[in-house]
């Protein structure tokens, strides 16, 4: 091997590398001399970050150091991740979509066009790593702000960033993938800095064909890849056709629906109602309503509950109201399983009318109707229940059914609380009050992801509290511990792999929990320690360049 040729990757140029390391990649003299401390290199990225004057230029200066320096930024991230997570994920990504085409700069993730069809497999080949995971998009449904089209990137790379920082898959194995299937968006189609295909959505059939070459592709370039699709606006085609196939999963469908369901697991513990007493009225039906819906009638039925008796707990509602069997219009496929048969002939129209009907004990929210929750209806939620369960689960904060301020202030702070977007602690009388299946479906090398393995992901977040947490009325963990959290996901969506018996990392078969936990940990990647990988990376070839006598000037 001769250091000649190489070209320094762009992550090589990190003021905390060794002379030795700058020399051998060549970036010796490119950067400051200076050899720096990691902690010297994060004080510098926080007072830059200090002076940026609102989230978007933030966004764009944490994305310039991830596409720079990568290790760094995911050094600042995981050690900052509470004040980190909101400006590489929501709310902020939903203005950096908005303006993606306007302030593209340099390249991130792989696009693949329609106009690609029959050619998909080779273009994938450009992609330069071994790819474990990726994060599929059509930019249709973006968060809660509609069709964006390829705008919508920002969501593949935002959502697989926290999944490195968070749950420690190696940032080199993550691919954003964005599907340029058109856009329904006139907007964007007038916009002359728009950067995607200048052409009207595809068919439903011509959608299908091409991801079915998608499909087969990724999977032929990177066997086993764990593909999640991401803001699609009708998900459940691709679930359906792909999920026994290949190891994939949709997040909006299932993945959203784990992580509330982990809350409402402990929710529903602490609000003294047992199962067969919750009633939850959903304001929106759409993929990610019933999704969730799904999942907690899971966790009912689990309780001791009949699925019929589970089913009959939710109310679900839509633009046109409560959703029944007898409301008149042609309810879509997905929403006839909560369809209501019980409403004696009588419509309820809105939100307020269901509430008022029902009396719920959980109010959930994936409208993207923000406020929709307002002070009169979360008076009544604590008026009808000593602890009532409010999730405004939409996304970005503009979109939140209301905020957690709201809730605990109408509700005379006894709301059990969890929200899609992040809000500041509230001060109530006296008292400051605060509101990761991927990694183990890799590590599992699971051939599909189950039913079972999903809801494991979400049995499990919801164990990993401490007391400390338990005490405090805390739904879910603090995110500053979200790596630890993140290896008791692991392991819980990795042993329900096994009892599926889709699991095929045979090394950990028969392993003891202690054992498995190590193993896990050993394997997630820790920004911190890349400095000293590389130093001891380039001394051990150094030393076996030196023991076979060739030279190397540079060195």
């Amino acid at each position: 091997m001769s250091t000649s040729d190489r070209t320094p990757d762009a992550g090589e140029f990190d003021t905390s590398h060794s002379i030795a390391v700058r020399k051998f990649n060549r970036t010796h003299g490119l950067i400051p001399p200076a050899v720096e401390d990691q902690d010297v290199q994060l004080h510098r990225c926080l007072k830059q970050l200090s002076q940026k004057q609102n989230p978007i230029d933030k966004y764009l200066y944490l994305s310039g150091i991830r596409n720079t320096n990568v290790h760094l930024f995911y050094r600042l991230a995981t050690n900052h991740i509470k004040d980190i997570a909101p400006l590489i994920y929501t709310p902020t990504v939903g203005d950096a979509c908005l303006q993606w085409s306007h302030n593209y700069v340099q390249p991130e993730g792989l696009y693949l066009s329609y106009s690609d069809k029959g050619h998909i497999a080779s273009i994938l080949h450009n992609w330069p790593y071994h790819a474990e995971i990726t994060v599929v998009t059509d930019g249709s449904r973006i968060l809660g702000l509609g069709d964006l089209g390829i705008n919508g990137m920002g969501i593949p790379v935002g959502k697989l960033a926290l999944y490195t920082a968070c749950a420690g898959i190696r940032p080199e194995a993550t691919l954003p993938l964005m599907l340029d299937l058109g856009t329904g968006n006139k907007e964007l189609l007038e916009d002359p800095l728009y950067l995607g295909s200048k052409r009207e959505k595809v068919s439903a059939q011509e959608e299908r064909e091409f991801m079915d070459e998608v499909m087969i592709a990724l999977n032929e370039r990177w066997p086993g890849i764990v593909v999640q699709f991401e803001d699609f606006k009708n998900p459940f085609p691709a679930l359906e056709r792909y999920q026994h196939k290949y190891t994939c999963f949709n997040d909006d469908i299932q993945g959203t629906g784990a992580v509330v369901l982990a809350g409402i697991i402990n929710a529903v513990k602490k609000s003294g109602v047992p199962v067969k007493g919750q009633r939850a009225v959903f304001m929106g039906a759409g993929s990610a309503g019933v999704g969730v819906a799904k999942q907690i009638v899971e966790y009912f039925m689990r309780e001791g509950l009949t699925e019929d008796q589970a089913r009959e707990c939710f109310w679900l509602v839509d633009t046109k109201g409560l959703v029944t069997n007898d409301r008149g219009d042609k309810l879509a496929p997905h929403k006839v399983y909560f369809s209501r048969n019980d409403n004696g002939g009588k419509q309820y129209k809105n939100l307020a009318e269901v509430v008022h009907y029902v009396k719920p004990t959980i109010l959930m929210g994936l409208s993207t109707i923000g406020g929709i929750f307002t002070p009169e209806l979360l008076t009544k939620m604590a008026q009808w229940n000593k602890h009532p369960i409010i999730f405004p689960l939409s996304n970005p904060s503009a979109n939140s059914e209301c905020t957690f301020e709201d809730a605990i202030k109408y509700t005379n702070g006894t709301a059990l609380f969890a929200s899609g977007s992040p809000f500041p602690p509230v001060n109530y009388k006296g008292k400051s009050l605060q509101p990761g299946q991927g990694l183990g479906t890799i590590l599992s090398k699971s051939t599909v992801v189950t039913q079972s393995m999903i809801y494991a992901s979400a049995q499990a977040l919801s164990t990993a509290l401490t007391p400390s947490e338990r005490s405090q009325g805390w739904l879910y963990p603090e995110i500053a511990r979200i790596r630890d959290v993140s290896v008791i996901v692991a392991m819980g969506v990795i042993r329900a792999a096994e009892e599926a018996g889709v699991d095929r990392e045979t090394r950990i078969e028969g392993m003891k929990d202690e054992e498995l936990e190590r193993w896990v940990r050993s394997k997630m990647y820790d920004p911190h320690e890349e400095t000293q990988r590389v130093e001891k990376e380039v001394h051990s070839y150094i030393k076996d360049v030196v023991g076979n006598g060739v030279g190397g000037s540079h060195l």
